[in-house]
Formats: structure tokens, sequence, C-alpha cells
């Protein structure tokens, strides 16, 4: 069976799609940036060597589009600092891919990530590395803008997460140099740090203004909510992404794969099976919700203002979960080779996250 006779079944997506009103702005600033940081072919960044993307490839990867469809109601800051980090995680894959993946080269990947881990630092002054490539050159640039304390806790949390990211990486070339398909039982957890899933709760946290209140950040239920989240992004993108990722680049670590291989499926079978868990994953995220969320709620004795905090970060989830099926559903990034490409839709206008009226939980 060719990936053109492969059917890819529509994903469940009850939250309505929304758009950022401040996309037009990002539109001009992410190439110019992406440009500077050596990641676009034409940039004058020195030492830049091989560009991540010609002019085509980038404009295909419709970033822009990501970030203003996930985060309809960030303000432009936000909005510019959440995209720049989008275009990073990008570049990063795309460039680890080229260099490492394509060519087999295990030690130049741990080499590359090592260094890396030297951008993510988890408190702010510390000294950097001068950069030598257009991903460590991206990364150093944004270290730069996350030292407002305002930031202390999202900065360190996001690089955490960043460090998870890259690190899963390198094992994922490991299982498809070794031929090694993940673990079907341990393959959710890994797909959330190598999907970058744990930078998600803090993009959304910046979007909306609003935190998980700290008395029930830690509890079964939110824990239990915020793995159900990050789950559909990422298995959900290896729906999505299974012909870049296994045909173009003879990758293991595919939700598709695992189960084909674990449950002995056709690619067919495991690919509906696959949806089958993803959309099993936003029912149980809906269902935390509404059935348990509430009593942690009442026995936590949230006042007003952390109910009205957590409402305001649940829609948050809701439009980024609504934005990144939106771009896996229209971005030609994911459009079959030699296929047409996916149906562009025209999401609603924003409506600021405070200013809507929201049920108490």
């Amino acid at each position: 069976m060719t990936v053109q006779d492969i059917e890819l079944p529509k994903l469940r997506m009850p939250y309505r799609v929304r758009v950022n009103p401040y996309l037009p702005a990002l539109r001009e600033e992410a190439e110019t940036w992406a440009r500077e940081m050596g990641m676009l072919a034409g940039g004058e960044a020195p030492g830049a060597g091989r560009a991540v993307w010609t002019p085509s490839q980038f404009r295909a990867m419709a970033v822009d589009q990501l970030t203003a469809w996930a985060l309809p109601d960030a303000s432009l800051a936000g909005l510019r600092l959440n995209h720049r980090f989008n275009l990073w995680a990008l570049a990063w894959d795309d460039y680890f891919a080229s260099a490492f993946k394509q060519t087999g080269n295990l030690a130049g990947a741990q080499a590359f990530t090592a260094r890396l881990h030297a951008f993510l630092p988890s408190e702010p002054g510390v000294r950097l590395p001068e950069p030598v490539n257009a991903v460590e050159r991206g990364m150093a640039d944004l270290q730069q803008r996350l030292f407002p304390p305002r930031l202390a806790h999202w900065r360190k949390g996001l690089n955490r997460s960043l460090a998870r990211y890259v690190d899963a990486g390198v094992q994922e070339l490991a299982n498809s140099l070794a031929g090694r398909v993940p673990d079907v039982i341990e393959y959710a957890q890994f797909r959330r740090e190598s999907f970058a899933a744990y930078t998600a709760p803090y993009s959304v946290e910046l979007s909306t203004g609003a935190q998980i209140p700290e008395r029930i950040r830690h509890s079964r239920t939110v824990c239990a909510l915020l793995d159900a989240f990050m789950d559909y992004m990422g298995l959900a993108n290896d729906i999505a992404s299974y012909q870049r990722e296994v045909h173009d680049e003879y990758d293991v670590n595919n939700l598709v794969v695992v189960l084909g291989t674990s449950l002995g499926l056709t690619v067919q079978e495991a690919m509906h099976t696959a949806a089958d868990l993803v959309t099993a994953r936003l029912h149980h995220f809906e269902h935390l919700i509404q059935s348990e969320l509430p009593a942690l709620v009442r026995r936590a004795g949230l006042n007003h203002g952390e109910r009205i905090e957590l409402e305001v970060w649940l829609a948050g989830a809701r439009g980024f979960l609504s934005g990144l099926h939106a771009w896996y559903s229209g971005a030609p990034r994911y459009a079959p080779a030699g296929g047409p490409v996916p149906e562009q839709r025209t999401p609603d206008a924003a409506v600021p996250a405070r200013e809507r009226h929201l049920s108490t939980p």
C-alpha cells in the first residue's frame, strides 16, 4: 500500500478555531527574524552556513497561522514570543532531520544536543556560548527576551521542557538506527517529550495571562488533564505527519508504526486505531473538565479569582488544541506528496479571553 492509498482519518475537534487579530503583524517580521537567525535562505547572519529552509518551504509551514490559531487571545508581545518559539522548534526539527536523521550521524546528534543544553539555562544571567548555527542563534536570541521577572516561572519551565524535547530527538534517532520501534505503553509519555508538548501549558499561560492555581496544579486530576491535553497534540501530529516522518525520514517513532508493530495491524488499521486513541484522549480531557475538576475545585476551596483564572486557562487550552488541529488540517507542510493541499479554513474572529463569560466549574 502506497502513502497515496492510505486513508487519513478525520479527527474530532469540538472547539471552534479562532484567529488572533495580530496575525498580519506576524508575517513580515517572522520572515525577517528567520533570515537574521540564518534559518531562512538569504539571511545576513554571520557564519550561518546552510539555511534550514528555502522561501517556499518557509511559506508552506504557515507558522504564523499556527501561532495565531493556537493563541487567539494573546497580546502582540506574547504572540510574537510564542511565534518565534514555534519557528525555533520547527527549525530544530528540520535541521536535526537533515543533519543527523538523514545521515544516521548519532555521534554528531549527541554533540549537537550537548551544546544546545548550554543555551537552555535554568537561571537567568548565565553566559551563553557563541552560537555557530541557526538553531543555536535562534535560541540565544530568544533567551535574551525571557529575563523579565514576570516570566521567571515561565522561563524556567519552558527551558526544562525544551531540554526534554532535544534529548528526545537523540533517542528517536537511536531508535531508528537500531530499528527499535518504541513500546506501545511507553510511547505516549515519550511523544510528549519528542513533540515539545511540555512547552504547551506555558504557551497557554503566556497567551491568556492565567495559570492553573497552585493549590491544585499537582493534583491527580490536573496532572491527568495535562497529560490528555498534551497527548492529543503529539499523537494527532503522528497521523498528520505519517508520510513525512515514516516515508521521507524513515522514522520508527510514530504512533501508527507503534500500533501496527505492537498489535500486528496493517497500516490502514493502525491509522484508524491511532485516530480512535487520539479521540479517546480528547474525550478524557473533556471528561476531566466536566466531571472531576468541579469537585476538585470545591474540595480545594478555590476563591472566585482562582476559579476565573482556571477557567481562562482552560479556555486557552481548548483554543490551543483547535488551532493545532486547524494547522494539521490546512498547512501545506502536511499535504501528501503529489496530492492536494488540505483545505484552508477561515477561523472566527478572536474574542479576548477575559471578555468572555465563562461558567464556573
